[in-house]
């Protein structure tokens, strides 16, 4: 039997387009919350602001990211959000005050949204059924990776504490996502499906729906991954200052290349494992390593502690994040696959937002490791989020599906 290919030139292109829209995210996640520190003088709580706004520009339109992809089409949007995403980069040049600095994070925020929704989209369409824990593992590898040299890169970008080199990089960086965007090419019958669900959207919905905005089906497994996106906030925004505060600076960016190794060499095994077994055998050891790994960073007082966790974390959270996604996307219809992932990024984006806020104001009243502790307490709690929402909800279904089969 001939295995469907995943790595098409289309497949391809949309990673890499992918790749430099999260790499801007991440450089900026790192280097701003610096930029206020440092340049603005502001605390904690308004270093997590920094990201916090951008995200709830992202929440709020989320919702109906999802639904505009399955109803004007994946690459369309794709490339309105990215043009957007650009526009707003350019705009940070002529941000001289906090308030019209904040108003562009906001903007920038809306602007992935729709863009990070429909290139994940346009990379599950791309993706044979049969392979859909693969590919999406193969997809999600490439945001992997941009997250960890995002923050170094960010880190490199700022050592001299110009804004204007900064932000001249991620200009760059995002016209490249938006160029490779363009240079996609959606399969005919993308177009068909496309024009039948305007059509279909205009004879019988005349008012919008929270079904239509929220898949249901994805919800669960969203709600999982905000827990893990609350607690992975606590390493972008705020590594750099604890590394400085321990005197291992040096290691920040050493720190990420180990936490990226460890995603990149077990990804290709945990897609394959995910589309043979239960997806329970990767999701439980994977919450349990990461939140082992961030306890452990939170009493990290020397440079191999600090790396034994950016190991650690790397294993767990390589195995968490595609799972979680590619199970968004198989539990909902094929139509609604827009919807689904605007629904679990939705979530993800309110928990990476929410924890920034949260973190630093922990970080404010305590300090960086009682803040690394609770993120790893936070991720222990998702164990029973899971098993509650996901695990045995499924489970029943599965007793009911093979009760029906019998009879």
């Amino acid at each position: 039997m001939i295995r469907e290919k995943i790595w098409t030139r289309n497949f391809i292109v949309v990673c890499l387009s992918s790749f430099f829209m999260f790499l801007t995210f991440y450089i900026l996640a790192t280097a701003f919350p610096l930029y206020v520190k440092e340049s603005l003088h502001g605390n904690q709580q308004q270093m997590g602001l920094a990201i916090t706004i951008y995200v709830l520009g992202g929440v709020l339109i989320r919702p109906f990211s999802g639904q505009w992809v399955d109803k004007f089409g994946k690459k369309k949007m794709a490339v309105i959000g990215l043009v957007l995403f650009l526009l707003a980069c350019i705009g940070y040049f002529g941000a001289n005050g906090i308030v019209l600095f904040l108003v562009i994070r906001f903007i920038h925020g809306m602007s992935y949204a729709v863009a990070s929704t429909a290139t994940s989209t346009i990379a599950s369409t791309l993706i044979p059924f049969s392979r859909q824990g693969e590919g999406i593992g193969y997809f999600s590898m490439f945001m992997s990776i941009a997250m960890v040299i995002g923050p170094a890169l960010g880190l490199f970008l700022w050592k001299d504490e110009n804004i204007h080199v900064l932000l001249l990089g991620v200009c760059v960086i995002a016209a490249l996502s938006l160029l490779f965007t363009l240079g996609v090419r959606m399969p005919k019958e993308e177009k068909d499906t496309v024009k039948e669900a305007v059509k279909e959207t205009v004879k019988i919905r005349k008012g919008l729906r929270w079904s239509d905005v929220i898949e249901p089906k994805a919800l669960p497994i969203s709600l999982v991954g905000f827990t893990l996106a609350f607690s992975y906030s606590s390493l972008s925004g705020f590594i750099a200052s604890f590394t400085k505060e321990i005197n291992q600076s040096q290691l920040t960016g050493y720190f990420f290349v180990a936490f990226a190794i460890m995603i990149v060499l077990f990804r290709p095994l945990i897609g394959k494992v995910f589309d043979k077994y239960n997806e329970h055998i990767l999701i439980y050891p994977g919450i349990l390593i990461f939140a082992v790994g961030l306890l452990s960073l939170s009493q990290a007082k020397s440079g191999f502690m600090l790396m034994f966790s950016g190991i650690i974390m790397g294993v767990g959270y390589g195995a968490l994040m595609p799972c979680f996604q590619t199970l968004a996307l198989k539990l909902a219809d094929k139509e609604r696959r827009g919807s689904a992932n605007g629904t679990f990024f939705l979530l993800f984006d309110l928990g990476y937002g929410a924890g920034s806020y949260i973190m630093g104001v922990v970080a404010s009243y305590t300090d960086y490791r009682m803040m690394y502790e609770v993120a790893g307490f936070v991720t222990l709690i998702s164990v029973a989020v899971y098993y509650l929402l996901h695990h045995l909800p499924q489970s029943k279904l599965r007793v009911q599906k093979s009760k029906a089969d019998v009879a």
